[in-house]
C-alpha cells in the first residue's frame, strides 16, 4: 500500500487567484512549508497553459523531493513528468488513464458515495478519494457532505482492498485530525491553505498538527 503523506496540498489556479497568488508561487509556498504531496488543478486553462504550469511545479517538487499529481489531465501529467494523476467520476477511466501514464505512476479516483467506492476499490488506482467530507466552499461537486462516519466506513473498504483513502471537502486545520482518526491516511486541503494569507505558515500548521509530512513511496 502506498504510504501517503497526511497532507495532499491542492494547488487550485482559480484559488490561488482569488487569494492573490500565481500557481506556482503558491506552490513554492507550499513546499517551503513541508507539503511534500501536491495536487495541480487548473479547470480553465488551456492545454498549452496546463502543460507549461505543471512542468514548472513538477521541477519545483523534484527539488523538494515531494510528489505532483496533476487533477482531470493524464496526457499533462505524462508530457510533464508528474508523479501520477487524480481523476473524477466524469473523466477517463482509471484503465484507460494507466494506459496513457503506465502501471507505476500514481492513479487516484474520486468517490463521493458508497456505491462509486465499491466501484473504485476495484479499478487499478493507487488510492481511493471521498468527499466531500463537511462540505465544500471552492468546489461544487452536486454531492452532500459525507461525514466522518462514511470516512470510517471508506478508509475500512478502502484498507481491504489493500488502499488508501484521501479525503477532501471542507476540511479544515481544527477538522483534519479527526478526519486521519476516523481512518483516512491523507487530507485534501484547497481553500483553508490560503485562509490566512501565509500559505507556508498554514502547511506548517497544518503539518504539526498531523505528524509531520510522511514521504509518500
Amino acid at each position: 500500500m502506498l504510504a501517503l503523506s497526511p497532507l495532499n496540498a491542492i494547488v487550485d489556479v482559480e484559488v490561488a487567484a482569488r487569494a492573490g497568488w500565481t500557481p506556482l508561487d503558491l506552490a513554492a509556498a507550499y513546499l517551503r512549508g513541508g507539503a511534500r504531496f501536491l495536487q495541480l488543478r487548473a479547470k480553465q486553462a488551456s492545454g498549452a497553459e496546463f502543460l507549461a504550469l505543471a512542468s514548472h511545479v513538477v521541477e519545483l517538487g523534484r527539488a523538494s523531493d515531494a510528489t505532483v499529481v496533476v487533477n482531470d489531465r493524464a496526457d499533462i501529467a505524462q508530457m510533464a513528468g508528474a508523479g501520477g494523476v487524480h481523476v473524477g467520476q466524469d473523466d477517463l477511466s482509471p484503465a484507460d488513464v494507466r494506459r496513457i501514464v503506465g502501471e507505476q505512476a500514481i492513479v487516484g479516483l474520486s468517490t463521493h458515495s458508497t456505491d462509486q467506492l465499491e466501484v473504485a476499490v476495484r479499478q487499478p488506482v493507487t488510492y481511493v478519494a471521498i468527499g466531500p467530507v463537511f462540505g465544500s466552499v471552492t468546489k461544487a461537486t452536486g454531492y452532500d457532505a459525507v461525514g466522518l462516519d462514511m470516512v470510517r466506513a471508506a478508509a475500512e473498504r478502502a484498507r481491504l482492498a489493500g488502499l488508501p483513502l484521501v479525503a477532501i471537502g471542507g476540511i479544515t486545520l481544527g477538522t483534519a485530525r479527526s478526519v486521519l482518526e476516523a481512518g483516512a491516511a491523507s487530507v485534501a486541503i484547497i481553500g483553508d491553505l490560503v485562509a490566512t494569507g501565509d500559505p507556508e505558515s498554514r502547511v506548517r500548521a497544518f503539518l504539526d498538527r498531523m505528524g509531520g509530512t510522511g514521504p509518500l513511496r
